[in-house]
């Protein structure tokens, strides 16, 4: 089933804290299971399109190798058509018979043409759960999504990571499909992708979810993968300077918040609204129990953070808590 044809409805939970015609006071069958998962906290799936080296041949060729070329030993690239391939050239041999040299000619005579720009031969994609989940089952999951999705269409490669204690599958796809249509990957495709591939985890019999990060009330920032990994690592010049810079705030005795802070406490509030409206539909459904975890999910999403404070309170394990300076409450 290709994505945007899923009977699963992606959940909107900000429309519930809607004044006036805008506002929803009905939740359906589906957006009710979400809402369970959600605040009991089931497993969320991650999925993650990785930036870089999806242009050049050459470096799509390295990146094949670097999927399949393991501490572990050599791993096999699972592919549309079925096979599982291995052995020295099977990464040129895969750009060959996906005609990447021809699509590489082509999208440079193209941009010769316009004057410039970038066209990506591959995407790069990044399938992942929580440590614990059983990494066949994410494989199957995967397969099963990208059969649904790309299958006729994009040609792709794929393979299981068990390095780290999440389960993990990288998935190169053919941007320009057999019939000459180029993929693009925006946001709302990203958040049916999620979705799709919770569903197919929870068709397997894995507990899974798919939410945005501030319906549950995360407010981190993300990284670009190169500094998130880095940082994993411990090897990230990025956040290593940004804790230093922490750091001489702290020492003076002040953290300056940064100006993003007012727009996280803001959309908090707008989520908490949105989450006692669902318990009140709830309530009215004669379904109080889930209402009553509705709620206390809600007064115990932890407060918004922006990255200093995240980065302060880390350093604050072992130096005393300074004041910190809010922004006047202006409301």
């Amino acid at each position: 089933m290709p994505s945007g044809m899923s009977n699963e409805r992606l959940f909107d939970l900000v429309s519930y804290a809607r004044r006036g015609p805008g506002r929803r006071d009905h939740l359906l069958p589906g957006e009710i299971a979400q809402v369970a998962r959600t605040v009991r906290r089931t497993p969320e799936v991650m999925v993650k399109v990785l930036s870089r080296g999806g242009q050049d041949l050459k470096a799509v060729g390295r990146h094949l190798d670097y999927l399949r070329l393991r501490d572990e030993g050599e791993l096999g690239l699972e592919t549309d058509d079925g096979q599982r391939l291995t052995g020295d050239t099977v990464s040129q041999e895969l750009l060959e018979s996906w005609d990447l040299d021809l699509e590489e000619h082509r999208r440079r005579s193209d941009l010769d043409a316009r004057g410039g720009g970038s066209t990506k031969l591959v995407h790069k994609l990044l399938f992942s759960m929580p440590a614990g989940t059983p990494p066949d089952k994410v494989l199957a999951a995967v397969k099963n999504f990208a059969r649904e999705e790309f299958g006729l269409k994009h040609r792709y490669a794929m393979v299981l990571h068990t390095d780290e204690p999440h389960p993990h599958v990288h998935m190169v796809v053919k941007a320009v499909s057999e019939q000459g249509v180029r993929l693009h990957i925006r946001k709302a495709t990203l958040r049916e992708w999620r979705s799709d591939f919770a569903r197919h985890l929870r068709e397997l019999g894995v507990a899974a979810n798919a939410t945005p990060r501030f319906v549950r009330g995360e407010t981190g920032l993300r990284k670009p993968d190169g500094i998130y990994r880095a940082s994993l690592r411990g090897e990230s010049t990025y956040m290593r300077e940004r804790a230093e810079a922490v750091a001489q705030e702290l020492a003076k005795g002040r953290l300056q918040i940064a100006p993003g802070k007012a727009s996280l406490v803001a959309t908090r509030n707008e989520v908490r609204r949105a989450w006692l409206a669902v318990g009140d539909i709830l309530i009215r459904d004669r379904q109080p129990e889930l209402a009553a975890h509705v709620r206390r999910f809600s007064e115990e999403m932890p407060p918004p953070q922006t990255e200093k404070e995240w980065l302060a309170a880390e350093i604050l394990g072992k130096t005393p808590r300074p004041h910190i300076r809010e922004r006047p409450n202006t409301r």
